[in-house]
């Protein structure tokens, strides 16, 4: 059955919302650190509910666009509103819990082993990783690459050709969930210190603590504000 032909739907209010803010924020010349308008005052000079206003915000903050402070407004993180369509975003909420599934098998897994069988290269490699991590965060950046990096290397030193196809046949999906974890307040310097936790236990020849870590790891990958979302909220 083709999906093609599935019932039209008018874009709801909140999303009509979204397009006026990023509007607002290009023609005012607003970066980051600068404070959007109170809800209620956008309401009001949009025309709309308060409600709707706070859907916008919602998917403004599960893109990390914003911050939403309690009681001090609601602050720019990046110099532009560059909104994710809301669809895409419903598709990626969709399938990421499978994805995060996976990744806790499989790279629970990959740690053990790489614990058992890694050779001095790959510890070499996986301090190049988390120093590259370190460096992006220190440029306000989110550590993506560096993420990247070190799981590669953890994939790498378990040295199971089979486990490592199966990493990179969901290799697209992985960086979805890394970039969806990277951009929560606060998670690029907590996610480099269990990258560090990981390694210890790795070079230390422990596969049980480099599961567990690993574990704990991908369970803090897991907590991301797109799974707490929900598209067909009342305010839409």
């Amino acid at each position: 059955m083709t999906d093609a032909l599935r019932p039209m739907t008018k874009q709801r209010l909140y999303e009509q919302v979204l397009d006026r803010l990023r509007q607002y924020v290009v023609e005012g010349g607003l970066k980051a650190g600068d404070r959007l308008p109170p809800e209620r005052d956008l309401a009001q000079r949009l025309g709309v509910s308060r409600a709707s206003v706070k859907q916008a915000i919602v998917v403004l903050e599960v893109q990390g666009l914003v911050e939403a402070r309690h009681g001090g407004g609601t602050y720019l993180v990046r110099d532009s509103l560059d909104v994710e369509p809301v669809e895409r975003m419903v598709e990626r909420r969709r399938r990421l819990p499978d994805v995060l599934d996976a990744r806790e098998a499989l790279e629970t897994k990959l740690a053990e082993l790489a614990a058992e069988r890694r050779t001095e290269e790959d510890l070499t490699a996986m301090r190049d990783a988390l120093a590259h991590m370190a460096g992006e965060i220190e440029r306000d950046g989110h550590g993506v690459e560096g993420d990247r990096l070190f799981h590669a290397a953890v994939t790498a030193a378990a040295h199971s050709s089979l486990l490592a196809e199966f990493m990179r046949s969901i290799a697209d999906q992985i960086a979805e969930s890394r970039t969806e974890s990277l951009r929560q307040p606060g998670r690029p310097d907590r996610s480099l210190a269990q990258h560090r936790a990981i390694l210890d236990a790795i070079a230390a020849g422990e596969p049980r603590q480099a599961a567990s870590a690993m574990r704990r790891h991908v369970r803090t990958v897991a907590k991301v504000r797109l799974l707490d979302w929900d598209p067909e909220d009342s305010a839409s």
